[in-house]
C-alpha cells in the first residue's frame, strides 16, 4: 500500500460504520470512523488517513464541504463520495472538488473493496480524454455519394407482421430533459408501421424521413451524434434509439407510441422496453414483413481501421460487426451479433450508454442534458468507470450497436444484410439509413415507371 494510514469512515449512520469498519478490518486494514465533520477533522489533527470514505449527507456540515477544504488543505489524499439521495450533479460536483470516485447507497461491499484495493495500490491514472460529445452534430462524410443501382430491394417474406396483445405503460426520467416522462404502447393494424403520438395528438411516423431537420441534415451529411430525434409541426420525439431497437429485434411492425416529448431513458439500457414488449405479448398479424435486402455495398466515411465508417453489404441473414478504440477503461473492443446465433435481450439489450463525466458536466451547463441518476448510465472519468459495475467485459461496444440496431430500423425495414461499423455513433448511423432509403426509393420509383410503361 502507498500509505501506512488508517481508512477513515465518516458516516452518521452507526449501522453503516460498524459493518464497513468490521469488513475493512477483516481485510487488514486499519480504520477509524466518525460520525460528524467536526469529529473528522479533529482527527485530522492528529493523523492522514491512507483514504477517506466520506458520506455527503451529515449532520451540521456536509460531506462536500469537508471534500473542498480537503482539496486545500490534503489535496493528495484519496477520497471516496458516498450517497444514497443524490444524482449525477453530486458525482459531478464532488469529482470536480477532487474526490476519486462516488459510490451509491446502498453499499455494495465487494465493489468497496475493489474499489479501494486499486487506489491504495495504484497510483491514479491519467486523466481520459474525452469521449465524443453527446451534444453536438457530427458530420458523416460520405465517401461515394453515388448509390449503386440496384443496390438495396424490397423482397416478401412468409413472416408475418407483428404487433402488441394489449397496451402496456413505462416511466422513468428522460436524459435530456432530466424530469420525468413515460409512454403508453397500443396495437395498431397491419401496415401502419411504427406511430409516435405527442400528448396534443400529433404523430410522427417513426423513419428517417421524421429524422429532425432531415432535411438540412441531408444536404450538409451533418446528422445528430446525441441521440435519434424524430420531428414534425414542431413537435418532437427524442431519445428513441433504445426503443427502436427493442421493436426491431422483437419483430414489432405495427406499433403506436404514446410520449411527451422524450422516452424515458430508465438505465441507459434496452432491457425494460424488451420486458415492456413482453409484458404486452406478440400478435402475429395477416399481412407478411418485407425485408430491405441488399444486394450492392453502400459506406458511409473512409473505410480505414483509425477513420470512422460503415457499411452494409450483401449477406445471408443480419449480422452487425463494430469496433471501437477508446482511451481507457475502453480501449479496443469489437463485437459481432447475429440475432440468429445469440439473444438480443440477454447479449445486446442489457448494454448502456456512457459518456465521461466533463461532457456530462459541459453538457448539463448548457441545459441540453437533465440531471438524470447515477445509474442513468455507464460514467467515465479518470480512466475508470465510477458509478456502476460492467455488465458485460465489452459493454461499450454491445451498447454501440444496440444504437445501430435501432437506428437502422428508421428504415421502415428490417434488413438482410451484414452491417460493419468502425467508432461510429448516432451521426453516421443516420446518414447510412438515408442512403438505404434514397435507394429504395429509386428502386420503387423505377418500378413504378416500368409498371407504366407495361400498362400503356
Amino acid at each position: 500500500m502507498e500509505s501506512n494510514g488508517p481508512i477513515c469512515i465518516v458516516d452518521d449512520e452507526q449501522s453503516i460504520r460498524e459493518t464497513l469498519e468490521a469488513v475493512l478490518k477483516d481485510e487488514g486494514y486499519q480504520v477509524i470512523s466518525c460520525s460528524n465533520a467536526e469529529s473528522f477533522q479533529q482527527q485530522l489533527k492528529e493523523l492522514t488517513p491512507s483514504l477517506v470514505l466520506l458520506d455527503i449527507w451529515l449532520p451540521g456540515r456536509d460531506g462536500m464541504s469537508v471534500l473542498e477544504e480537503l482539496r486545500d488543505t490534503h489535496p493528495e489524499l484519496p477520497v471516496l463520495m458516498m450517497s444514497g439521495h443524490t444524482g449525477i450533479e453530486s458525482a459531478v460536483s464532488a469529482i470536480k472538488l477532487g474526490a476519486r470516485d462516488f459510490l451509491e447507497k446502498p453499499l455494495h461491499l465487494e465493489v468497496i473493496l475493489n474499489k479501494i484495493a486499486s487506489i491504495l495500490s495504484r497510483k491514479r491514472l491519467q486523466v481520459l480524454e474525452e469521449l465524443p460529445s453527446d451534444t453536438r452534430l457530427e458530420e458523416a462524410k460520405i465517401i461515394n455519394r453515388v448509390i449503386p443501382e440496384e443496390s438495396v430491394f424490397l423482397e416478401a417474406s412468409d413472416i408475418p407482421q407483428k404487433t402488441l396483445k394489449k397496451n402496456v405503460v413505462l416511466n422513468g426520467m428522460g436524459l435530456i430533459s432530466g424530469r420525468n416522462t413515460g409512454l403508453i404502447l397500443s396495437p395498431l393494424p397491419e401496415n401502419s408501421g411504427i406511430i409516435y403520438r405527442t400528448l396534443d395528438g400529433t404523430s410522427i411516423p417513426g423513419n428517417i424521413t421524421s429524422l429532425e431537420n432531415y432535411e438540412h441534415a441531408v444536404a450538409t451529411h451533418t446528422f445528430t451524434a446525441n441521440s435519434t430525434v424524430l420531428a414534425t409541426q414542431n413537435r418532437r420525439v427524442r431519445t428513441i434509439e433504445h426503443l427502436m431497437s427493442a421493436l426491431s429485434m422483437e419483430g414489432i411492425s405495427n406499433v403506436l407510441i404514446k410520449v411527451d416529448e422524450e422516452v424515458p431513458n430508465i438505465d441507459g439500457s434496452a432491457v425494460d422496453f424488451c420486458r415492456l414488449i413482453q409484458e404486452a405479448g406478440v400478435k402475429e398479424q395477416k399481412e407478411n414483413v418485407k425485408f430491405a435486402v441488399v444486394h450492392k455495398h453502400i459506406q458511409v466515411g473512409i473505410g480505414e481501421l483509425d477513420k470512422k465508417h460503415l457499411y452494409v453489404e450483401p449477406y445471408e441473414g443480419f449480422e452487425i460487426r463494430m469496433r471501437v478504440n477508446y482511451p481507457e477503461p475502453i480501449l479496443e473492443q469489437e463485437c459481432v451479433f447475429n440475432p440468429e446465433k445469440e439473444s438480443f435481450s440477454e447479449s445486446i439489450a442489457p448494454a448502456r450508454s456512457f459518456n465521461t463525466f466533463g461532457n456530462i458536466d459541459t453538457a448539463q451547463k448548457k441545459g441540453t442534458v437533465g440531471s438524470g441518476y447515477l445509474n442513468s448510465h455507464i460514467i467515465i472519468h479518470d480512466g475508470k468507470v465510477i458509478n456502476t459495475e460492467l455488465r458485460f467485459d465489452d459493454e461499450f461496444v454491445r451498447h454501440k450497436i444496440l444504437d445501430l440496431i435501432g437506428d437502422l430500423y428508421l428504415l421502415g425495414y428490417p434488413l438482410q444484410c451484414r452491417v460493419v461499423a468502425n467508432m461510429t455513433s448516432h451521426g453516421y448511423n443516420q446518414a447510412l439509413v438515408q442512403k438505404l432509403h434514397v435507394a429504395l426509393q429509386r428502386q420503387y420509383q423505377k418500378n413504378e415507371s416500368s409498371v407504366t410503361l407495361n400498362e400503356s
